[in-house]
């Protein structure tokens, strides 16, 4: 292609093609071997201000800030001709405009050999870990609460609920309603405060290379013999996934909680259905406060039900103590969801529309291989 600017771009792509890329919501160019950029969407036309035929003209690195990660971004993906994703990448200059803060996913085009396709997303993945992070900053809060409320709350309910025992014994039957009342309320303040204890446990997490797979099909198992008995569901495993590092125990209590929720969310419905699926995403990776390591996340777990959906003003605080849409709900299930993530150093996020939503847990593999192919086969089968 000429870079004289004699010959457009789109030139190189056939209708059909051009129709589907500029239909995308997200700036998309195609970046060739010499760094110029041979292609261009509508939205890449809009998000660096010039032409198609215009951008064709330069180099990639004629509109970016000197020095950007997207360059060495762009060689890296020449080099292992593999996807990479990078989050939170600052774009902002005089001739992009400020607070250009994006993510980018830059893949190799196959076709094209030492061509890569460069997406650039200004509002994605970044949000929602850094959503991630401040629930497990609300959850932090809570545990001192929790601390304070076992002390101060539970010593007092236990008097209360002793003295309505004893006037139990000495009440007309008419009034021994409310004594009993009084009793059944203080049981249920106290288990609210034995839950939210679990926020104040601090102590490490026992964690051992898990075949997550095994996990999923208890948690299966458990819900299709109780509250989950009329519903469908069903699995996409990727049988080759590596063992995630992680407490066996505490991820059963993760998958089961975001079961049951997606089960209260389905509700009676004919076609209520539960997917259950893994996958393996090379390229996540979380940035770790005070440091400059980067740690990868290269396993997806998702829940996913066909329910009405998470209402839109709740979307955003859907992992803060005590958020609920239950009306009998304590609002505590997902928030303890995100802190036994969170102590995985994993991330947990929910995307939800009408008749879909899924609740997508990322978490780093294991680094240690005691955990066999044979094991991983035995407990996952075939896709279903």
């Amino acid at each position: 292609m000429s870079k004289d600017g004699t010959a457009s771009s789109e030139s190189a792509v056939n209708p059909m093609a051009m129709a589907v890329l500029n239909a995308i919501q997200n700036p998309v160019v195609m970046v060739d071997e010499g760094g110029f950029i041979a292609f261009a969407n509508w939205e890449a036309e809009a998000f660096f201000g010039a032409s198609a035929a215009h951008l064709s003209r330069y180099r990639i690195s004629t509109f970016i800030p000197f020095g950007s990660p997207l360059l060495a971004l762009i060689d890296q993906v020449r080099e292992r001709k593999a996807p990479v994703n990078e989050y939170r990448v600052d774009l902002s200059s005089p001739r992009l405009g400020q607070d250009k803060l994006v993510d980018l996913y830059v893949a190799p085009v196959i076709a094209e050999p030492g061509s890569v396709v460069v997406v650039f997303q200004e509002r994605s993945m970044a949000d929602k870990i850094d959503r991630q992070l401040t629930h497990r900053a609300a959850a932090r809060s809570v545990t001192g609460l929790a601390s304070m409320l076992a002390h101060e709350i539970k010593n007092p309910l236990s008097g209360i609920r002793g003295a309505a025992q004893l006037l139990e014994q000495s009440v007309v039957d008419d009034d021994r309603a409310l004594t009993r009342l009084i009793c059944d309320e203080t049981d249920r303040i106290v288990s609210l405060v034995d839950r939210m204890e679990v926020f104040s446990d601090e102590r490490p997490v026992d964690r051992v290379p898990v075949n997550i797979h095994s996990v999923l099909d208890h948690v299966k198992a458990v819900a299709k013999a109780g509250f989950a008995r009329n519903i469908r569901v069903t699995e996409n495993y990727d049988p080759s996934l590596p063992a995630v590092y992680a407490n066996r125990d505490q991820l059963v209590q993760v998958f089961l909680n975001l079961v049951k929720n997606a089960a209260e969310a389905v509700g009676d419905r004919q076609d209520g259905e539960i997917i259950l699926t893994t996958a393996y995403r090379p390229g996540i990776r979380l940035s770790v406060a005070g440091t400059r390591e980067k740690i990868s996340l290269p396993l997806e777990f998702c829940v996913i039900d066909n329910g009405p959906g998470v209402p839109t003003d709740l979307l955003p605080h859907l992992f803060d103590p005590f958020i609920t849409t239950k009306p009998n709900g304590s609002g505590l299930g997902l928030a303890l969801v995100a802190k036994i993530i969170g102590d995985h150093g994993g991330i947990i996020e929910c995307d939800s529309q009408n008749n879909r939503t899924i609740f997508r847990v990322l978490m780093p593999a294991s680094k240690d291989a005691s955990l066999d192919d044979a094991a991983i086969a035995s407990s996952t089968g075939p896709n279903r």
